[in-house]
């Protein structure tokens, strides 16, 4: 297996470059005024492949599809978007604004016919799912609902669906700096022999060790490499 993958996430939020604490959409930090900024600063240390989520959308406050359409064709690395993508339309209209993966959330649990009909349609490489959970149990709309469906319930589904990479979030510790839940990862590892990619609490260089030997393939990281206390990039030994 190749060393795992960190993948720099972009929170937008009424146009600015944030991080969340525990998924709230009123406690947040500012790291860049410009979402832009934010996406050019990783991919000068060496990303390969940018997070965005608008949260906006996500929460249904708004949405930041310009600054999306901006990222997508000025940063000149593949990007993928999650956030409020809750019909076929919605992802069509980013895949058109140069997308390279739409991260369909909470239409996966309420519509899971949408990501059969999304990866049927445009392949299993341009198709995310990201079940965001407390424990093992979904979080849906921006976090703020329980969904009475636990992740065991979806995976196999999705994998009928032909969907190749699953995005896990543990949203206890999203933003916390706590480190990840070995056990809550290795009982997702279990439950996904696909692509597997994880958040949530993703702290310093021990977290990168526990996905190699769980492994996974790669983590979406936010407060830890804006902070600092995962270096990016991140090299083990």
């Amino acid at each position: 297996m190749q060393e795992p993958l960190i993948i720099p996430c972009v929170d937008i939020q009424s146009g600015r470059a944030v991080r969340l604490f525990e998924g709230d959409p009123d406690r947040e930090t500012v790291y860049f005024d410009s979402p832009l900024d934010a996406a050019r600063h990783w991919v000068g240390l060496g990303a390969g492949l940018v997070h965005l989520v608008d949260l906006d959308a996500a929460t249904g406050r708004g949405e930041n599809r310009a600054v999306i359409a901006q990222i997508t064709q000025e940063l000149g690395v593949p990007v993928e978007v999650g956030g409020g993508i809750r019909s076929r339309e919605a992802a069509e209209e980013l895949l058109r604004l140069g997308v390279d993966r739409v991260v369909i959330g909470t239409a996966a649990v309420k519509q899971p016919e949408l990501v059969r009909e999304l990866i049927a349609a445009h392949g299993p490489e341009r198709v995310v799912v990201s079940l965001d959970a407390r424990g093992l149990e979904v979080a849906t709309h921006g976090w703020a609902q329980g969904s009475g469906v636990m992740v065991a319930d979806l995976t196999p589904t999705l994998a009928d669906a032909g969907l190749e990479t699953l995005i896990f979030t543990d949203v206890t510790r999203d933003g916390t700096l706590r480190g990840l839940n070995r056990d809550l990862m290795a009982q997702v590892r279990r439950l996904w022999m696909n692509t597997l990619i994880v958040g949530g609490g993703v702290a310093n260089l021990d977290d990168v060790r526990l996905l190699r030997e769980e492994h996974i393939e790669g983590a979406i990281v936010g407060r830890a490499i804006y902070e600092g206390t995962l270096p990016f990039p991140a090299v083990l030994d």
